[in-house]
């Protein structure tokens, strides 16, 4: 069996790690964890690093735009779209002071009929960042 079509956006920052940005499997699209970071740029929106690399502070605000942007340019470059998510698992770092933001985000990202989701708090992440996403969503005839 096939492991599904690859998926690599142009828009969406490049992979850290040996992995496509999402898979199809059928009509469905299955994201690899997408945080903030811009392409061509090891720069996270947000976020002020010391000379060792390690977080000073951070803007979960901007992060949370920069990765729905990222999320949005991998459905789009899969023939997808951010109104066919229908699950996200949500990792953050600090849910206790990031939770009320994000989740005031997420309301105003998905008005209207949002997709079901689990958040999660994780002690970090692969690189700098407060937040990261691992979606699945439709693509194609459901």
């Amino acid at each position: 069996m096939s492991a599904g079509e690859r998926i690599d956006s142009k828009k969406a920052p490049e992979p850290v790690g040996l992995y496509p940005h999402a898979r199809r499997v059928g009509n469905l699209l299955f994201l690899s964890g997408v945080g903030p970071r811009e392409r061509g740029s090891k720069a996270i929106p947000g976020v002020e690093l010391d000379a060792g690399g390690n977080i000073v502070s951070y803007d979960i605000e901007t992060q949370c735009h920069s990765v729905f942007r990222n999320v949005r340019y991998i459905l789009e470059d899969a023939g997808s779209s951010w109104d066919r998510l229908v699950d996200v698992t949500v990792y953050l770092t600090d849910m206790k002071k990031d939770f009320p933001t994000y989740n005031r985000l997420w309301a105003e990202y998905f008005k209207d009929d949002p997709p079901c989701r689990t958040t999660l708090e994780i002690n970090r992440l692969p690189t700098p960042i407060a937040i990261e996403l691992k979606c699945i969503a439709t693509i194609g005839d459901v």
